[in-house]
């Protein structure tokens, strides 16, 4: 009951501030939107074997928007729901900029909400709520066992909770929506062999942590890392099974310089307009933006209103299409296609049955040759975007699955390759298995976003650019 009060207090300060919009804006025949989010965000952070920061902040910000004919401009201040005075000052503030800002040289679209929307359908209280004894206690277990004199525990658990809501002065309805999340990061580092191994988990509700998962990968790895002998990789090509953080990754990147349809017409994407309808990846590789997947925080609405169904990316290995935010359509004179959002739903769809689901069972699958694994792609970057070249490090968690059933421990190796290669002919197999994979960013605004892929893809024939010599 007191988190719908709350709910109807955002909602009644929206529809006063709009009000005074109205009344400010109108005779100047300027349109303003009104964009509120609300965090509460939790870290609890680990270094040594025990917690180093412990930290939390509830942040509220509000995004005002003007608009004058081809004129726009915005303004932006940090507030509490009590300080209407200060967000009416910022209206007035926003409306003085657009009268001074240049037109654009396209019509912006303003959006006019239909009806009103909103969607709670992803926030676990549970989860947001977690204390501080849980996330100790989470913590621990996932690393309990695996310390040592030589082996300390390091990491994070991010949690919490958003809000987003918004109204126009073009329609008295509201959008809203609420969000809860959770990114836990357990590392175990060796002070004198001087490697670390890492494994991670993404929570939409409580039930989805999952420390005694994140234990076995961490006990298993640290028994590698410690019995099996570590080598330098002779450069050359390798059979790569890649883990379910480095295809997410990978992934994410082709959601910038792939099929993002801004900045395909600014000329940073590796896909273009004559390639809709035509097969450009692997027939393994199908890839879709599904607002139902609950694990990737969803909108099911964009910010101007349009419903967000599952939207085709690439069926078996044929691309659909662009995404479009509404602001590049309207500077392109293009369709939007919902995808005005703060983040996408993106799910890479699984593959064959018979395939390993976990660390354990890939390292135990018969092989045919040796097969490079590489959980994590580190410090990925962009080579040339119009040809989709990323370059990244392993760094720490590959294993070397040799042919004979051995394992091995390769040092830090380097890709740099295209990603219509990663993801074309060169596929043999993704997982059935998906996992959600979080991506979310520290900075800016709480913005939970993950990825839907599976647990591990095999790529045959990629080469390495680099080899180090040690750890």
């Amino acid at each position: 009951m007191a988190e719908n009060n709350y709910k109807d207090r955002i909602l009644d300060t929206l529809q006063t501030l709009r009000k005074y919009a109205l009344k400010k804006a109108a005779p100047q025949e300027i349109e303003i939107g009104l964009h509120y989010h609300e965090e509460d965000s939790y870290l609890m952070r680990f270094a040594n074997s025990a917690i180093s920061l412990n930290t939390n902040e509830h942040l509220i910000r509000l995004d005002i928007a003007a608009y004058q004919g081809k004129k726009r401009a915005s303004y932006e201040l940090i507030t509490n729901l009590s300080k209407v005075a200060d967000m009416e000052h910022g209206i007035d503030t926003a409306i003085e900029l657009v009268k001074h800002a240049q037109p654009l040289n396209y019509q912006p679209t303003i959006p006019v909400y239909a009806e009103t929307f909103s969607d709670e359908s992803c926030y676990d209280p549970d989860l947001a709520q977690i204390s501080n004894a849980e996330r100790l206690a989470f913590f621990n277990q996932a690393v309990a066992g695996l310390e040592t004199d030589e082996i300390k525990s390091s990491g994070i658990f991010s949690s919490g909770s958003s809000i987003s809501a918004m109204i126009y002065t073009t329609s008295e309805n509201t959008q809203f929506f609420r969000l809860s999340d959770a990114q836990v990061t357990p590392v175990l580092a060796h002070s004198g062999l001087k490697w670390e191994v890492i494994a991670e988990g993404s929570a939409q509700q409580k039930t989805d942590l999952d420390a005694i998962k994140l234990n076995k990968d961490l006990k298993t790895l640290i028994t590698h890392y410690l019995d099996d002998i570590p080598q330098q990789l002779p450069l050359g090509k390798y059979d790569i099974i890649f883990g379910s953080a480095a295809i997410a990754d990978m992934v994410n990147m082709m959601n910038y310089i792939g099929f993002n349809g801004g900045l395909m017409k600014r000329g940073y994407s590796f896909l273009s307009e004559a390639q809709a309808g035509k097969k450009v990846v692997s027939d393994k590789f199908t890839l879709r933006d599904d607002p139902t997947q609950r694990e990737t925080f969803p909108f099911r609405r964009d910010f101007y209103g349009l419903p967000r169904d599952n939207f085709p990316i690439f069926e078996q290995g044929v691309f659909h299409g662009f995404t479009w935010m509404q602001d590049d359509a309207d500077e392109f004179n293009a369709q939007p296609t919902g995808h005005t959002v703060s983040h996408k739903s993106l799910a890479l769809s699984g593959g064959e049955q018979d395939t390993p689901a976990t660390l354990q069972e890939l390292i135990a699958m018969p092989r045919e040759r040796d097969l490079l694994y590489i959980p994590y792609l580190h410090y990925m970057n962009i080579v040339n975007p119009s040809k989709g070249v990323i370059t990244a490090s392993s760094r720490f968690g590959a294993l070397l699955l040799r042919q004979d059933g051995s394992v091995g421990i390769p040092y830090n190796v380097r890709l740099t390759q295209s990603l219509l290669n990663v993801f074309g002919e060169k596929v043999a197999w993704l997982s059935h298995q998906t996992v959600p994979y979080n991506t979310s960013m520290s900075y800016g605004k709480r913005n939970p976003t993950a990825v839907i892929v599976p647990t591990f893809m095999r790529v045959n024939d990629l080469e390495i650019s680099h080899s180090n010599p040690s750890y």
